[in-house]
């Protein structure tokens, strides 16, 4: 993903935090922030020291990135929302993992 799709700075992740809803499986968590106007999706993610080391993290972060690369077209474009990762993440396979994201993001209303 560009850096233009992607919630960088902290003051960012906040807000969205504290007045986004949030949405929920057993996998991730996805906090949604709806921004009238704005021309595409910006997405954060997280990923927490308990999935393992920096390896085992960025591992999961590619993954992610990698499933909402395909679900790019789908994908709501007025909107901020922050992907967190839960530690039994770290285990799945990529699909998997896509098929987990997709069920949390249709909860969340983000994916059509």
């Amino acid at each position: 993903m560009r850096k233009s799709y992607r919630v960088k700075k902290e003051a960012e992740f906040q807000t969205v935090f504290k007045k986004g809803q949030s949405c929920a499986n057993r996998k991730y968590v996805i906090y949604m922030m709806e921004k009238p106007g704005q021309v595409h999706f910006r997405v954060g993610i997280s990923v927490g020291k308990r999935i393992g080391n920096a390896v085992a993290r960025n591992w999961v972060k590619r993954r992610i990135r990698q499933s909402l690369l395909e679900l790019k077209p789908d994908l709501k474009q007025d909107c901020d929302f922050l992907v967190i990762a839960r530690p039994s993440v770290a285990w799945l396979s990529q699909e998997e993992s896509k098929k987990q994201l997709t069920h949390v993001l249709k909860i969340a209303k983000i994916l059509d």
